[in-house]
Parts: structure tokens; C-alpha cells; sequence
């Protein structure tokens, strides 16, 4: 308000009614095009702080994800039970279980992101009212797709501004695309990987105290006594 009777000194004078009436007013509307615009992008970097740290605070992607997180120990799944996520990365994602370790696995490579992704967008493609759809959308928007989101994912840029046009009328299919090539990413990239990581491995016994080790068989060459040579299987 001092701002404006400094700029404006005649509205010193006014009427009780009057000053209410002009602090409807922001500052904004009497700053330049310029002025508006540095003002406009500190709000939305305050905006995307305050989100970064709601997140932080609330934890990974439980807000998100149609599967309540259970954070269940990786010693109470079976070995049997986590063999039949190597089947598929479909298979991985029918199980709470397995789309928990992978998350666990995802943070180790700072991409859970990813998969939070892929379980709004699932998420949101169940939601009935037309209300929530709209407010879920402008909350994936905001988290994931933006430009320096605070989990923004890895999405090119016609993809990308093709939801930013989307966002006005927003429908269930609005991240279908984004959602694919994310899904597509990680079972091409990430999946391969936590196969072959210490968290699944140690889940299917395959590595740790007392793990299995299977090993190939192969046939090496031996001489005897005469000097022929004949091979004889052997483990390595």
C-alpha cells in the first residue's frame, strides 16, 4: 500500500471506503510489462520450491501411486515370488512387491521419478469426476512435466508441449504419451539393470551368504597316460 500512495500520491486523501476498495488492487497492475514478467518468474520458482519441499516432506511417491506403499522388507519376499518378475517387466509390474523393490531400486539411480510417473498416470486414468481429473492433472503437470519440475522425467519436446496444450481441457488420455515413452525407457533401460542388481539378487538368493552360484558347464581337455587327449566336463 505504501508502494502505491508513494506512486500515486493523491490517494492520500481518500475515503475509508475507498482505500478498501483501491487495496483490491495489486501492485502488479501499476508495474511495466517488465516489471510483471520477473515478478510473474519469482512466483513460480517460489511456487516450485514450496512443492520440492512438499514432496520431500511427504516422502517418495505414496501421494502418487495407486499401491500403498508398504516398504516391505525385501527378507519377506520369496525367492520363488521374485523369480516370476524376470519374466517380464509386465509380470514385475503386476506385483505391489515388485514395483516396490524397483522403486527401492530406481532411487539408487536417482530415476525414481520414472516409475512415480507411471503410477499417477495410472492413477489418473481411474479417477471419475471430472473435478478431481482436473485438479490431478494440474498436480502431474506441476510434479512431472513441466520445464525444471522437481521430478521432471525425460519426456522430448513435442511431447511435452502437446500435454501443456492438453492442460487447458485436460482428458484421461492427455498422458498416454508421455506415459509410454517413460514405461518404454524403463523396461529398455532400468529393468535389464535391476535384474542384474544387488537388491533382486539378493532376493533370489542368487547372491549373499549362502546363495546359490549356477554355474556353466563346460568340457576341458585332458591327456592320460598314453598321451591321448580326451575331455572331461568340469564347473567354473
Amino acid at each position: 500500500m505504501e508502494t502505491l500512495l508513494f506512486l500515486f500520491p493523491q490517494f492520500n486523501y481518500m475515503a475509508p471506503k475507498e482505500e478498501a476498495y483501491f487495496k483490491m488492487f495489486a501492485v502488479e497492475d501499476f508495474q511495466s510489462p517488465a516489471m510483471k514478467e520477473d515478478s510473474s518468474r519469482q512466483k513460480d520458482k517460489e511456487r516450485k520450491s514450496r512443492l520440492s519441499l512438499f514432496l520431500t516432506k511427504s516422502g517418495s511417491h505414496e501421494n502418487v501411486s495407486p499401491h500403498k506403499k508398504t516398504n516391505t522388507p525385501t527378507s519377506n519376499i520369496s525367492p520363488e515370488t521374485a523369480l516370476q518378475w524376470s519374466d517380464s517387466f509386465e509380470e514385475l509390474l503386476k506385483h505391489t512387491d515388485g514395483v516396490e523393490t524397483f522403486s527401492q531400486f530406481l532411487r539408487t539411480e536417482f530415476s525414481e521419478e520414472n516409475i512415480e510417473f507411471w503410477l499417477a498416470c495410472e492413477e489418473y486414468k481411474t479417477i471419475d469426476s471430472e473435478t478431481k481429473l482436473l485438479s490431478k492433472s494440474k498436480y502431474i503437470y506441476a510434479v512431472y512435466i513441466e520445464s525444471e519440475a522437481p521430478k521432471e522425467v525425460n519426456i522430448d519436446y513435442n511431447t511435452k508441449m502437446a500435454i501443456q496444450k492438453n492442460m487447458e481441457h485436460p482428458t484421461r488420455s492427455c498422458f498416454d504419451v508421455a506415459q509410454m515413452k517413460v514405461y518404454s525407457l524403463m523396461k529398455k533401460d532400468s529393468y535389464p539393470r535391476f535384474l542384474h542388481s544387488d537388491i533382486y539378487l539378493r532376493i533370489t538368493r542368487r547372491k549373499g551368504p549362502g546363495a546359490t552360484m549356477f554355474r556353466r558347464r563346460s568340457r576341458s581337455c585332458v591327456f592320460n597316460e598314453r598321451g591321448e587327449s580326451k575331455t572331461e566336463p568340469s564347473a567354473w
